[in-house]
């Protein structure tokens, strides 16, 4: 479980590392605004001491040249308000410009953000200031580096987890198939032994029965190797009754358990038929039934429980053994997960991906609670 608990905390030091960006990021373009505000206030001083100024000289018939090039630089949003509460700008389109309803609306809008309008002269009784259009990008850039943020650590994380993904199938399948490999050559010559020994005691019936008996492990050798061989390559499908093949993983499973373990598996006089491959379902399902085995100890029960959800056959595998703390349902299918003192923790990693890549259906824990049971729940497309 260490390494889960070690990818757990590279995901939090991610979150924490992009929290970080969005925050230094934010407090420095807040920063970046209250600089650009203090600027433009000292721009709209510059300019109403300006117009004041002009108007003076206007009236004294002298050059107004250097203070009508300030009133032509200022470039920030502005509505002038006259003695008679006309407004006049010169900060949107002509139109706008000229519409009363539209200039007494922004007018409305500078009031209700709690903004004070600064007092003039002469003609211009209020002069009402809007940020510029560069501080509403600044004031906005956080959200938008956030959002961008955002979307790069999830595409980062969607490459990485379908990369390592397709790593670990790559070895998987390599590493099944040589297993199925090296598996092929001793059981062949154990097969020519076997056939050695029925010649020799042709005429010895107990020796015949040890021989027959080792012929059947040698049997299930063939069928662990052809299981492995599947791994990597499409499998082929073939309609299946559920509840015999449920049926055959009960007798085979059984005989191997503890007598006083109790298999209450349900059947059916109707048969119920499913797209399967009947060698990697068994899999499986005896995965399954050796996992409850060994959380149960000597004695249990496993219960099967078959019905229909819309196009699939569910199948409820229930133990009353342990069970699995639910700090530990997220991992359960994870390669490495395992609660035994030995193993690879590789069954049930094996059981999601032969149920969900090769059979396009679903396996999951349903429920399970501690020194009560689990229910794992295997969904396959009904025929």
């Amino acid at each position: 479980m260490e390494i889960y608990k070690q990818r757990s905390w590279w995901k939090l030091l991610l979150g924490v590392g992009g929290i970080a960006i969005i925050i230094i990021t934010l407090l420095y373009s807040n920063y970046l605004a209250r600089e650009l505000e203090k600027s433009e206030q000292k721009n709209q001083l510059i300019y109403l001491k300006a117009l004041e100024e002009s108007q003076d000289l206007s009236d004294l018939n002298q050059d107004i040249g250097l203070l009508d090039t300030i009133l032509q630089a200022f470039d920030l949003p502005v509505i002038l308000e006259d003695e008679d509460g006309n407004l006049i700008s010169e900060a949107w389109s002509p139109e706008e410009n000229e519409d009363q309803k539209f200039l007494n609306r922004k007018k409305q809008e500078f009031l209700d953000s709690g903004k004070k309008p600064l007092e003039g002269t002469g003609y211009a009784r209020y002069f009402y200031f809007f940020n510029s259009e560069l501080r509403g990008k600044i004031t906005y850039f956080p959200l938008v580096q956030a959002l961008m943020v955002a979307m790069f650590i999830a595409l980062g994380y969607y490459l990485f987890s379908t990369s390592r993904r397709a790593e670990q199938n790559r070895v998987w399948a390599g590493m099944a198939k040589e297993t199925a490999h090296q598996l092929g050559t001793p059981i062949s010559a154990i097969i020519a032994w076997i056939e050695h020994l029925k010649l020799n005691a042709e005429n010895d019936p107990e020796q015949q029965e040890i021989i027959q008996e080792l012929r059947s492990d040698v049997g299930r050798l063939e069928l662990i190797a052809d299981r492995f061989s599947k791994i990597g390559s499409a499998p082929k499908l073939q309609s299946e009754n559920i509840y015999e093949q449920l049926e055959h993983a009960r007798k085979y499973m059984q005989r191997r358990a503890s007598k006083r373990m109790k298999f209450d598996f349900q059947t059916s006089a109707t048969p119920l038929y499913v797209q399967i491959n009947p060698h990697l379902f068994s899999w499986v399902v005896e995965n399954l039934i050796r996992n409850a085995l060994d959380a149960m100890g000597s004695e249990g029960t496993i219960a099967t429980q078959i019905y229909t959800e819309n196009n699939y056959v569910c199948i409820d595998l229930s133990d009353t053994g342990k069970g699995i703390a639910s700090s530990q349902l997220k991992t359960v299918f994870q390669p490495g997960f395992t609660t035994k003192k030995r193993g690879w923790g590789l069954g049930l990693s094996l059981a999601k991906r032969i149920i969900e890549e090769y059979h396009q259906g679903k396996i999951y824990v349903k429920q399970s609670k501690l020194e009560e049971g689990t229910t794992f729940t295997i969904k396959l497309l009904k025929v």
